[in-house]
């Protein structure tokens, strides 16, 4: 799904100070040169508190200036490692560039190869720049069994200029998105989506809540869910991530960027950004798992085109309910554990951001859901693993990017939550 410009009330005024850190180990002067010149979005924010008016800009400490362990390859070494970037090596193809498939040594051992998926930055000025920086500031310093792992980057000049990749482990089986797609010939089945439901929820906490600082993500979206070759689920592409507000503050005012279809509606109207945007951006993906639709499909009949809109007049009713049902799916079989899940997302989608769930208290929800859902089976990946398919076949969400940047709790009471009247959600 692509990502569009949003146009609301006046443009914010997104000036940028200058920091004289730069990275911490991404030696290259080209780096530092970035941090500083391009705004990165880590090391200059635009905090507001909770009055009309803004405090002024608050400088945040740079994750640039934590430790990591990112290792630094050179263009010559990936040059080899995709076979001179061949097209027998392609991934896939977004808006930051293209994506290859390769093999580096371990760094562990010398003697083992690695698959890993490299992304190169194309030329396309300085939004690509700023999203290179805070991909390696953001994922140098994070590290969970449910966010794709940086293993490295380059940066140097060579004949053609500049070069900026990313060195990620390789993800084999795809994005969520591919999966859910019509055209897939291996539909996920129920007990999966629900184990992503939850992997994907375990990141977003991780991100929110288990670290000394928070990191909102902003574009969370199934096709920037991998799956790797256990089939767990990975967050990927953080090139639009933000920190969340200084403490004593509400939220941090940004320009608007997103996916259209995810994107929370306090955001895209005043451009406020708070961890609640990722919380509603995970309901309308709780949806996609359960009607196996996209949020956003100008495909489809005009009344059906807007996932939320469409879902609407169905949840009052279970008979009603099965309708929207993934097609795919034994609807006898999983109708109950879906009407739970739905009850979640609704949760996630109030229209009020503040009595949106914390994602901690999402995931408690989805965990009670899985508990209950007997007798859907196991979370087994499709018959055929794409891992088994030719290279050439194989698409790497990693690279899939926005082709425009878009300006836009416990057990009883989640029994009280799936007996109460459906939330409005739109």
């Amino acid at each position: 799904m692509k990502c569009f410009q949003f146009h609301i009330g006046e443009k914010k005024d997104e000036n940028k100070t200058t920091k004289s850190n730069s990275v911490q180990s991404v030696s290259s002067t080209f780096v530092s040169h970035e941090v500083r010149q391009s705004g990165s979005e880590f090391n200059s924010q635009n905090a507001s508190d909770t009055s009309t008016e803004s405090r002024g800009r608050n400088q945040f400490p740079s994750l640039s200036e934590r430790p990591n362990n990112l290792r630094v390859f050179s263009y010559s070494d990936l040059k080899v490692s995709t076979k001179n970037f061949s097209r027998s090596t392609k991934l896939g193809e977004g808006g930051f560039g293209c994506v290859f498939r390769g093999t580096i040594k371990s760094s562990e051992d010398s003697g083992k190869k690695l698959d890993v998926a490299i992304k190169q930055l194309g030329r396309r000025g300085l939004q690509g720049h700023k999203e290179w920086v805070t991909e390696v500031n953001v994922l140098g310093v994070v590290e969970h069994p449910n966010l794709v792992k940086l293993i490295g980057y380059c940066a140097e000049d060579d004949e053609r200029g500049i070069q900026r990749l990313l060195i990620y482990e390789y993800m084999p089986n795809r994005s969520v998105e591919d999966h859910l797609s019509i055209k897939s010939e291996e539909p996920l089945s129920w007990a999966m989506r629900l184990k992503i439901a939850q992997d994907a929820a375990r990141g977003l906490v991780y991100l929110h809540e288990e670290m000394d600082f928070q990191i909102i993500f902003r574009d969370f979206k199934s096709s920037n869910i991998l799956l790797d070759e256990q089939w767990n689920a990975k967050l990927s592409d953080f090139g639009l991530a933000r920190l969340g507000p200084q403490e004593g503050l509400t939220h941090v005012s940004t320009a608007v960027v997103g996916t259209m279809g995810y994107a929370a509606p306090e955001y895209i109207q005043t451009g406020r950004l708070t961890s609640k945007s990722d919380v509603w951006s995970y309901g309308v993906f709780l949806y996609e798992l359960i009607t196996g639709r996209r949020p956003l499909d100008r495909n489809r009949p005009k009344s059906e085109q807007k996932l939320l809109e469409w879902v609407k007049p169905y949840l009052s009713d279970a008979k009603k309910f099965q309708q929207i049902l993934d097609p795919r799916l034994e609807k006898k079989q999983v109708l109950k554990s879906a009407h739970k899940l739905s009850l979640v997302a609704n949760r996630c989608l109030a229209r009020n951001s503040k009595t949106r769930p914390k994602m901690s208290e999402v995931l408690e929800m989805i965990n009670k859901v899985v508990e209950v859902s007997v007798g859907i089976g196991s979370p087994q990946p499709p018959l055929q693993s794409t891992s088994q398919r030719p290279s050439s076949e194989e698409t790497a969400k990693i690279g899939k990017r926005r082709l425009m940047d878009a300006r836009v709790g416990d057990g009883a009471w989640l029994v009280r939550l799936w007996s109460s009247k459906i939330m409005k959600t739109c």
